[in-house]
């Protein structure tokens, strides 16, 4: 069976940057890996310059993608549905990561080829699933949860924790509410706690730099998975307020080095938190702050570090693959 995976994003498997690739792009590398221990013959496309191949994995550009020069038995795409208009004969399945609303679809032109394909749709969460229309009429409508990257599948408990709580959320929606929280709030009463804030533009708080750096506030570029795990294990707490959450890997990520996440419990943190097991769900930037402080104050609790371990490892993609082999199989 050939197995395409089109993922229309800017990277090749040979890259030295794999390890700095988003969510997205990650997942495609690693289901597109490990379906090739099931005998199936495993293609990639991406936006890349030249045929390759690695892991058995042959990584097409994708306007190399010729329709009368290749064939394939299934086509997994994420959020484009427009590659099913090529390859009519194939099973096709729509792995939706984000939202998909009837405005954006129409004009990005992924509409009609949602409506005259008779495409199988997967969704991320049930969130997901919930929020997205039935108008799109689906062959099938599954959910086949988000998998942990292997890179944080090896974890150990680790109980020795610093004062740092970290941001990594690539969108900046709720961070100027906790950038005041903690310069006026935070730094008043802790002066040893740190905020690390990964992957958001410097640019945007160039002229506060220094005042920021000034009450424990660092900002860090776009860094390595093996980085961010190894600043995770260390760490006493990820912000991850929920607002526009489709799955939120970052959590799922935190979670398997034994830390928690403090969260609204929007969107699709909703059913992923656990309150008091493996986040803390809060209700207003002022209870967020409480929480902050309660966890800076209190000895490390080894009961929360090690639960957001053990929930982590339902999420091994090992356990999650049988799910994708019934419906690549079945549908």
């Amino acid at each position: 069976m050939k197995i395409l995976f089109y993922c229309p994003f800017k990277f090749n498997l040979k890259s030295k940057f794999l390890n700095q690739l988003g969510g997205i792009e990650t997942l495609n590398i690693e289901l597109a890996k490990k379906l090739t221990n099931f005998d199936f013959e495993v293609y990639l496309s991406t936006y890349c310059n030249e045929i390759t191949k690695k892991n058995r994995i042959i990584n097409i550009p994708i306007n190399k993608l010729d329709h009368k020069k290749y064939n394939f038995d299934v086509i997994i795409s994420s959020n484009n549905s427009k590659i099913f208009d090529y390859f009519k004969e194939a099973k096709k399945f729509l792995w939706l990561h984000n939202t998909l609303a009837i405005e954006k679809s129409l004009r990005k032109g992924l509409l009609f080829p949602i409506l005259s394909n008779n495409i199988n749709a997967i969704f991320v969460s049930s969130y997901l699933n919930k929020i997205t229309s039935q108008f799109y009429l689906f062959k099938r409508r599954q959910v086949l949860s988000n998998f942990l990257p292997s890179v944080y599948e090896k974890n150990k408990p680790n109980f020795k924790r610093k004062k740092i709580f970290i941001w990594s959320v690539q969108r900046d929606k709720g961070l100027y509410q906790l950038l005041d929280l903690w310069s006026e709030k935070i730094f008043a009463n802790r002066k040893d706690l740190k905020l690390y804030i990964y992957g958001i533009s410097k640019k945007k708080f160039k002229s506060k730099l220094k005042y920021y750096q000034n009450r424990n506030i660092y900002f860090f570029k776009r860094v390595s998975k093996h980085k961010l795990r190894t600043i995770y294990n260390k760490s006493l707490a990820m912000i991850c307020l929920g607002y526009d959450e489709t799955f939120c890997l970052n959590a799922l990520e935190a979670n398997s080095c034994g830390l928690p996440i403090i969260t609204f419990g929007k969107t699709a943190l909703e059913d992923f938190t656990i309150n008091n097991k493996n986040g803390f769900i809060v209700s207003n930037f002022k209870e967020l702050g409480n929480k902050i402080l309660y966890l800076s104050n209190s000895k490390i609790n080894i009961n929360i570090i090690k639960y957001c371990y053990n929930y982590s490892k339902k999420f091994h993609l090992n356990k999650i693959i049988s799910k994708w082999l019934k419906t690549i199989k079945n549908n």
